[in-house]
Formats: structure tokens, sequence, C-alpha cells
């Protein structure tokens, strides 16, 4: 399905670029240094946790012409979550919350991109998370698109997308309601064009 997808956008990318003369859209591929998935759940009432998501791969294929064109397709890996507390995140790995023996991924694809203001987009796509998929918006925010001139001069592309889910509608149910059901994530995206 991923490689006929490809096929669909690359053939798209093509027509563009025979009727325009250049390509419409670029290819971003995620850089994982300055990549963030953070999420925060509540505990009890009495505080809120904060973790992150370290080994990400991805790409955004972005069409600044027709944003509607533009795609995101990330994976994460399940075993790098981490909340900074050795034995909750060993816990956490176990089949009780994300069974990484099982699922060791989940995945992020867009199937729709909305412009909604000058900066700023609705990202849909499709969310797996133990082997559930589920309908997700990123509201989705452009920070900036430019050469980095700090040494790498690489052109680069820099968003900040915020989004809410509830991990009981992907059978995650272990201590909701004590520990929240909904998780609040923030996902600070550079990628650089290839």
């Amino acid at each position: 399905m991923k490689l006929f997808t490809t096929l669909l956008v690359a053939a798209g990318l093509i027509a563009a670029a025979s009727l325009n003369g250049a390509f419409a859209a670029d290819t971003y591929a995620l850089d994982p240094a300055h990549t963030q998935t953070i999420f925060t759940i509540d505990h009890l009432g009495f505080s809120t946790i904060t973790g992150s998501v370290h080994d990400l791969k991805g790409t955004l294929i972005l069409d600044t012409a027709r944003l509607e064109n533009s795609t995101v397709s990330v994976t994460m890996a399940a075993d790098s979550v981490d909340t900074g507390f050795a034995a909750r995140d060993t816990a956490l790995q176990g089949p009780m919350f994300f069974n990484v023996a099982q699922f060791p991924t989940m995945t992020f694809t867009s199937t729709h991109v909305r412009k909604t203001g000058a900066k700023t987009a609705d990202i849909e796509g499709d969310f797996t998370l133990l082997g559930v998929t589920k309908h997700l918006v990123l509201k989705t925010t452009l920070n900036r698109m430019a050469q980095d001139t700090t040494g790498t001069n690489v052109y680069k592309a820099g968003f900040t997308a915020t989004t809410t889910i509830k991990r009981s509608d992907f059978g995650m149910k272990a201590y909701v309601p004590y520990v929240g059901d909904d998780v609040h994530v923030t996902i600070n995206f550079e990628g650089i064009k290839q």
C-alpha cells in the first residue's frame, strides 16, 4: 500500500513537472536530531507525567503551491518511549501498555491536508498503535522554511503540531481512569530538503 501511495505521489509530481516545467513539491526527510514527539498524561490528578519518543523516521512531501497535495508518513519505535524513569519505561514496554514485543512500531500516514490559515493547517491521517488504526488530526503550524546557515547549509522546513489521543481507543486501558485516558501530544518537526 505504501509503495502504491509513493508511486501515485511520484506520478503526480512528474505530471506537475511536465505542466509547470518544475516540480511543485519537495521531499523533506525527518531530521532525528531536531525532531521531538513529546506527550503528557495525568497521573491520579496529582501530577502530569511527560515523556517522549526518541526513535522516529519519516518523510514529508510538501507542495507549497497546493498544500492539499502534501503528504506525511512517520514511523516511531515503541521501545523508544522515554519518561525519564527506568522502572516505568520498562512497564510501558510490557503487554499492559505498548506491548513492544508484539507491536514494535507506531505509524502515522496522512490522508488529507487542509490549510486553515497563513501558516497553519490540519493534517488528517491514520495513526496505528497496538495494531489498531484510528483517524487523527494534527493541528500544525509552520515555524520556518529557510537555509540552515549554522554549518550544515541544508534547506529545512520546521513545524509544530499538536493532537490528543485517547489511549483506550487503541486498547491501552490499563489504570483508566486513574491514569489519564487522554494523551496530549506535541510534535516538533524539522525536515531536511532532499
